[in-house]
């Protein structure tokens, strides 16, 4: 029998509607759940009990009324660390923030999930400011995969990852900036959508960076994107509103009349695992066999390029961290204070301006070698899951981002992006691959990830912790 915690959000809202289950009976397993696994993952900064329970009362209540707030009324979610709910601090991972207070007011994805009902379990975990690819924070600890304890959950939304894979919730909310959304997912196994950028507006806005969401099916998520994606001003760089239902007509896709790019390698940074390679050969080989026109494309990431982006990440996390009295530099994790300072402290301005101008040229070559297709597929990752332990999967702060080729161009093209688990490898570990669209075409994205999640190979049961 299938535990409440590890129903799909949307059987959850129809029982909720038919009376046969109670939001009340969801978060109280949703926390049985995380008492039992959480020493061995280590996926939460925060856990409100209380306030989960209080509002899950309060979402009870509503459906009795045939008054829900939304069809998400009462599902459970958790939220990382760095989107700020109010009441609750957000020291952005780094011990160096460990007095940061709490936040007086939500951020636009957090508000819009209050709105719609959600019962918020508590924030999860992410390393130093969210510039790595790894579940290693000073503050918060090793952050594990459910999969297999001793292997690494990739990052920046390494709890959300982690607590999707084990059950935390039906839901989860993640950040990316270049590839911090799907990395986690693709290392453990789940979906996750790096939307259109302004899509899901956020607070603050910077270049490249979203908030989605991570959950064990392709409908879950077109679900939460219908509460995340309304409007809100504080978001400058946001878009026009879209009204659209994005769980709605979720299998309406002519494959036939697609034409699909099909990326297998970007001949830069990490050399593409064995066994993801085979995964993302499988995923276009079967778009073919459904009708759609797929085309192998050429690699367009140039090793400058790739580069100049790191560059970019140094100087942008360098401006950070100067900014911290010497006791608190002292307190962030020796990897991340390494890599932001080594290269980035005899930066010229002449240095920050041509890492500027790499980011715009690499959005128009990603622009130029995806235009000609509705849809790209590729690897999510290079690599499988690494070492638990290590900040990044060559442990070298001084080439710590070479496994973000396939992730980081979409990023700053601004594209909506998804990694969707298509098998797992050998020994047992998920294997992601990476759906990508126009610009603004998030509902494709999401439609075509949900006929290639009815197409993949038999999947393998959640991990069991308990």
């Amino acid at each position: 029998m299938t535990a409440i915690c590890d129903l799909p959000a949307a059987e959850l809202a129809a029982r909720f509607s038919r009376g046969e289950l109670s939001p009340v009976d969801l978060a109280r397993a949703c926390l049985e759940r995380i008492d039992a696994a959480e020493a061995k993952l280590n996926a939460m900064y925060r856990l409100d009990r209380e306030g989960a329970l209080a509002a899950a009362r309060a979402a009870e209540a509503r459906w009795q009324r045939k008054a829900p707030l939304s069809p998400l009324d009462g599902v459970a979610v958790t939220i990382k660390e760095n989107l700020y709910t109010r009441g609750d601090p957000s020291p952005i991972g780094t011990r160096a923030n460990d007095d940061a207070p709490a936040q007086s007011v939500d951020a636009p994805p957090a508000a819009r999930l209050r709105e719609a009902g959600c019962v918020i379990l508590g924030k999860t975990t992410m390393p130093d400011f969210g510039m790595l690819s790894s579940g290693l924070s000073s503050l918060h600890g090793v952050t594990r995969n459910p999969w297999r304890l001793d292997r690494n959950t990739s990052g920046s939304s390494s709890g959300a990852g982690a607590a999707g894979a084990a059950g935390y919730a039906p839901l989860h909310l993640g950040t990316d900036i270049g590839g911090s959304i799907r990395l986690p997912a693709t290392h453990c196994g789940l979906f996750g959508l790096k939307p259109s950028l302004g899509r899901v507006p956020v607070y603050p806005p910077y270049i490249g960076r979203v908030t989605g969401p991570m959950t064990r099916d392709v409908a879950a998520s077109a679900m939460l994107m219908n509460a995340l994606s309304k409007p809100d001003a504080r978001d400058f760089m946001s878009l026009p509103y879209d009204a659209s239902d994005y769980a709605a007509d979720l299998e309406r896709i002519d494959l036939k009349a697609l034409r699909i790019g099909y990326l297998a390698e970007m001949n830069f940074g990490l050399p593409v695992h064995a066994e993801v390679a085979a995964a993302a050969r499988g995923a276009a080989n079967a778009l073919d066999a459904a009708g759609a026109k797929v085309e192998a494309m050429k690699p367009f990431l140039a090793p400058e390029l790739l580069q100049g982006m790191e560059h970019f990440f140094e100087a942008r996390s360098y401006q950070d961290f100067v900014q911290l009295s010497p006791e608190k530099q002292a307190k962030v994790l020796p990897f991340v204070a390494e890599w932001c300072t080594w290269r980035a402290k005899n930066f010229t301005g002449r240095d920050v301006m041509a890492a500027y101008h790499c980011y715009v040229a690499l959005r128009e070559a990603t622009t130029r070698a995806t235009v000609p297709y509705d849809f790209v597929v590729s690897p999510t990752s290079p690599i499988l899951p690494y070492a638990a332990e290590l900040p990044s999967p060559n442990d070298d702060p001084h080439n710590a981002l070479p496994h973000i080729a396939f992730t980081v161009p979409y990023n700053m093209s601004e594209q909506p992006a998804a990694s969707l688990n298509w098998t797992h490898s050998a020994d047992g570990l998920p294997i992601g691959i990476q759906v990508i669209g126009r610009r603004f075409d998030d509902r494709g994205v999401l439609r075509l990830a949900r006929a290639l999640e009815q197409m993949r190979p038999a999947q393998r049961d959640w991990p069991a912790l308990v």
